[in-house]
């Protein structure tokens, strides 16, 4: 799961920096915040996640890290879908935003259970090369 988690993050950065790029030459930085979270929530968190799986990979192979991925990766449009529309001033999707920030935050949850289950000292060590 790891190497699919960073191919989908790399996406999300070419879409934030795409959006930045964007902002500036229109002038108009009401996006700023959907920009923020695409680069932060998709760019910078889904790598981190994608680089603990590569390099836990018990963890990575597990139904928690799979529900992980597609709870994350269906949420995370969803609620920057909702929050441009906000942005520009139209609160026609606003269910987006009372729904699927939600379930973002509960593919987090699975994320760190994930975590305390799966990944144990001594695979730390094997990975520094002191076990």
């Amino acid at each position: 799961m790891g190497t699919l988690f960073l191919k989908i993050a790399s996406l999300y950065f070419l879409l934030g920096v795409g959006m930045g790029v964007g902002m500036e030459i229109a002038g108009d930085h009401r996006l700023m915040g959907a920009h923020a979270h695409i680069n932060l929530v998709g760019w910078v968190s889904l790598a981190l996640s994608g680089l603990v799986y590569v390099l836990f990979p018990k963890a990575g192979e597990t139904l928690l890290a799979k529900l992980h991925f597609w709870l994350y990766n269906i949420s995370l449009p969803l609620f920057m879908l909702g929050l441009v529309y906000l942005l520009l001033g139209n609160d026609s999707l606003m269910i987006l935003l009372q729904i699927f920030p939600n379930i973002l935050v509960l593919s987090v949850l699975l994320f760190v259970i994930n975590i305390f289950k799966n990944v144990k000292a001594e695979d730390i060590n094997k990975y520094l090369g002191r076990g």
